[in-house]
């Protein structure tokens, strides 16, 4: 009976029951859709690139010319997403201990300027077409290329979206942005050269200008995304409101707070949080339960917590009288959200409490004085220290 106990805390071996390997078998699966993606993405780019390039020249036509730089411009991005994607893949070394995923980062970042240099190019082509125009010569033939380009380029773009999307992979997903918008540019090409095919009216350069445009729109959304993934990741916050879910749903665990979360990649994350545990549970079943979290933890979420551990005591009444009057007083606070590490001290009877706040807070010094205040009068003769923070310390 006793080993039948022991085998039940003992965690199940094999690749199927290790987060590790489960997680570093997705990574793999992730990088190399990445992979095969970025290169359809190039070569199918590649060869719209010269088609364009070619009929563009032969016809004048700026708008079916920029058509094609920006389908070159749209190989390169995808280049630049393959190497990102085997660079950052790289396993942790002594330089570099945490990995080499935010490399993707950085490869999303240029990808984003290389965006936004084919919009200001593409506009500038487009003031002087406009400034100074010139004939244009197209034919149905040409018209009739570029719409088989267009339909294949839009579904590349949806591919390259969803793809990016399920992978989380933001250079991805914008390249399939692009890839999109380029199946857009070309209906409105063919447009206008069906426009000037039978009436003889020239909008091409006018053309040019709409698509500078949204070139320049698309590349600032990239931008913004990128820096917003190397300043603090997008979703983080529902990560660790996720996190702090699945941890206080766990036997024996009364409390979390003081979470930090570091990314160091898409799927890489490393982080700490503060529980509170029952004074009463022992350190091996503590032990036992905390592993089990952190493993589930580290499988569903593919996050490394380590995890700083409080014990409580809700035994004595003096204890609960305390919490109920710190309740109240969370209650009745405006911007006040919370509080936790409540703690007396045995000989001197002093009474440590961290009181959680919202952004909107400005005069924390005032709350200080509040709660010190509040404090006095249901309990007098009490030294009071009190840590105010945020939910994301």
């Amino acid at each position: 009976m006793a080993n039948d106990n022991e085998n039940k805390n003992k965690p199940l071996k094999g690749p199927a029951a290790d987060p590790k390997d489960t997680h570093q078998q997705g990574s793999r699966d992730r990088q190399g859709r990445i992979i095969r993606t970025s290169l359809l993405g190039v070569v199918l780019n590649l060869i719209f690139a010269a088609i364009k390039i070619v009929i563009g020249m032969a016809a004048g036509s700026l708008a079916i010319i920029s058509e094609g730089t920006n389908n070159a411009a749209d190989a390169a991005s995808s280049l630049l997403t393959l190497v990102g994607t085997r660079l950052s893949a790289k396993h942790a070394d002594a330089a570099h201990p945490f990995g080499y995923g935010r490399i993707e980062y950085l490869t999303g970042l240029v990808i984003s300027g290389l965006v936004l240099y084919t919009g200001i190019e593409l506009l500038k082509e487009s003031v002087g077409g406009i400034l100074h125009p010139e004939s244009v010569s197209v034919s149905l033939i040409m018209i009739a290329i570029i719409a088989m380009t267009a339909v294949v380029k839009f579904i590349l773009g949806l591919y390259t979206i969803r793809a990016g999307q399920e992978t989380g992979s933001a250079a991805l997903e914008a390249v399939g942005r692009e890839g999109r918008n380029d199946a857009v540019f070309s209906v409105v090409t063919i447009a206008v050269s069906l426009i000037y095919l039978f009436a003889g009216l020239s909008l091409d350069a006018y053309a040019g200008l709409i698509f500078a445009i949204v070139i320049l729109r698309s590349g600032l959304g990239t931008l913004k995304e990128t820096l917003g993934d190397l300043l603090g990741r997008p979703g983080q916050e529902e990560l660790a409101r996720a996190l702090y879910k699945e941890i206080r749903r766990t036997e024996g665990i009364v409390g979390a707070a003081d979470m930090m979360l570091h990314n160091y990649g898409p799927e890489a994350w490393s982080g700490s949080v503060n529980i509170e545990i029952d004074h009463k549970v022992t350190i091996g079943e503590a032990y036992a339960r905390i592993h089990a979290l952190q493993l589930r933890i580290m499988h569903e979420y593919h996050v490394t917590m380590v995890f700083g551990i409080y014990a409580v005591d809700n035994d004595h009444e003096m204890i609960r009288e305390l919490r109920r009057s710190i309740v109240a007083f969370v209650r009745a606070g405006e911007h006040v959200t919370g509080y936790h590490a409540l703690y007396i001290e045995p000989d001197s009877g002093r009474i440590y409490c961290d009181l959680v706040v919202d952004y909107e807070l400005e005069d924390w010094e005032a709350l200080r004085e509040e709660f010190t205040a509040y404090m006095a009068e249901y309990w007098p003769g009490r030294e009071i220290e009190l840590t105010i923070e945020t939910e994301f310390v």
